[in-house]
């Protein structure tokens, strides 16, 4: 199982930015998807994650300004982010727990991550 993360990139303080995350390989299910992110000097955080039901958790530094979904049908979650700050400068990590087979426990995978600058 892969989970591959993409949409990173510089963005000026007051854009926008959306991360895309799919998960591939062997897979029977997948319960809950989020993202968090690390920036230099600080543990990784929660951003927000979502659970196969379309139930939603976001950490108190983003509420209201990012807004997470998922493709159930693509094994894929976004991360809508809008009005972004400096501070929201960091590695964003995409995280799922899946069931590889309907006999195997849920494990948890991450992706490798993907940069997001934001400059003030």
């Amino acid at each position: 199982v892969q989970l591959q993360a993409c949409g990173g990139g510089l963005v000026q303080a007051g854009g926008s930015l959306r991360l895309s995350c799919a998960a591939s390989g062997s897979i029977f299910s997948i319960n809950g998807m989020g993202w968090y992110r690390q920036a230099p000097g600080n543990l990784r955080e929660l951003v927000a994650d979502i659970t196969s039901g379309g139930t939603t958790t976001y950490g108190d530094s983003v509420k209201g300004r990012f807004t997470i979904s998922r493709d159930n049908a693509k094994n894929t979650v976004y991360l809508e982010m809008k009005s972004l700050k400096p501070e929201d400068t960091a590695v964003y990590y995409c995280n799922a727990a899946i069931r590889r087979s309907i006999i195997d426990r849920i494990s948890e995978y991450w992706g490798h991550g993907t940069l997001v600058t934001v400059s003030s």
